[in-house]
């Protein structure tokens, strides 16, 4: 091999090993910018914890984009749009409420996105007394819109057929506490699920309980909104439940004053007036024997389980302490039950309290 074939064989190399350096170099952009349109990290990261992405229901691609932007969720927006644009996420676009955890790339995040994969949210049921704080509590905490709550709890044939309640009684199917629901579930949704945690509690045990106290679910609902409403005190609740069961089971008037509170609509009085025991209400129970047609709160599961567990004795009459311990004095006889009331008003007077 001469001089001049051993150059060119020599140069060939090079350009050969030029190229394939070339060629390596362009695989590694093309990986690297592959790994970070793909999978490099893109959420930001946050010492409050993982952040959340809000789609309400019929929102658009360009919601989704503002909102990342605003809350400034993405370390790189524009290569999440890019992704997105490609794999047709703008006509695939889901409500709900999308948990973004740290270290979640483009890829992985329109995974999430596009199957809907939507963190549930802990809905928080105070007790209340009346529909419209229902509805408010629900438009709080979750996308459904509080009107919609509020025309339906109000649609008697809808609520019969559904739940077998009627618009008083619906109230009933609400039960105090803590639930799992989506984000984005509808009014008729949260209906739904909320009386089908009714159905789980009023369980083959409770139901013979309630029978054997000759109670509907409904009634005993009721009943237990009283209770609810006399004490919060757990020991007392079975005690007081006894006392209403043993005035019905006699036949006697119910004279709850929480439900003489209600007829009159002000739950903040402390002290109960004649005038007040003469209002025009089916809840005025000085004036009408048995139940009301409805519960005065929603009754929580202590206080449905007290009405159901009462507690055995002979008290026909209760009265608040005068020591302001929350607790109630119970009494056999009216004589003696005048006596308890006398202190307890004694302690009112001291403290100005006319009403």
């Amino acid at each position: 091999m001469t001089a001049k074939t051993r150059s060119s064989s020599s140069t060939w190399r090079r350009v050969g090993f030029t190229l394939l350096f070339l060629l390596v170099l362009l695989g590694a952009a093309g990986l690297y910018a592959a790994w970070r349109v793909l999978w490099r990290p893109n959420v930001v990261t946050s010492p409050y914890g993982p952040a959340y992405l809000y789609i309400r229901t019929g929102g658009s691609f360009q919601n989704v984009l503002d909102s990342l932007q605003r809350h400034e969720l993405l370390e790189e927006p524009a290569t999440f749009r890019w992704l997105a644009e490609r794999r047709n996420y703008p006509a695939r676009v889901l409500p709900g409420r999308y948990r973004l955890d740290f270290g979640l790339g483009n890829e992985a995040l329109l995974d999430r996105l596009m199957r809907g994969e939507q963190d549930t949210v802990e809905f928080v049921l105070d007790a209340f007394k009346y529909k419209p704080q229902l509805a408010q509590q629900m438009g709080k905490q979750l996308e459904a819109d509080s009107t919609a709550l509020r025309r339906l709890l109000n649609r008697q044939t809808w609520l019969q057929q559904q739940y077998n309640v009627d618009t008083t009684t619906v109230l009933t199917l609400f039960i105090p506490g803590r639930y799992r629901l989506l984000w984005n579930t509808s009014a008729p949704q949260f209906v739904d699920s909320l009386a089908a945690h009714h159905r789980r509690f009023w369980d083959a045990e409770r139901l013979r309980r309630a029978d054997s106290l000759k109670l509907s679910p409904a009634e005993v609902h009721v009943l237990a909104s009283i209770v609810q409403r006399e004490t919060a005190k757990p020991e007392d609740k079975p005690v007081i439940a006894g006392v209403y069961l043993n005035r019905l089971r006699r036949g006697m008037r119910l004279q709850a004053d929480p439900t003489l509170l209600w007829a009159i609509g002000n739950f903040g009085v402390k002290r109960v007036l004649n005038k007040d025991k003469l209002v025009d209400s089916p809840y005025n129970t000085y004036k009408h024997k048995g139940l009301p047609p409805g519960p005065i709160t929603s009754a929580n599961r202590q206080s449905l389980d007290a009405v159901l567990k009462p507690a055995t004795h002979d008290y026909i009459f209760f009265c608040a302490r005068p020591d302001g311990s929350g607790y109630s004095d119970f009494a056999v006889t009216y004589a003696e039950h005048k006596r308890n009331a006398r202190r307890y008003q004694r302690r009112l007077d001291s403290l100005s309290i006319k009403r």
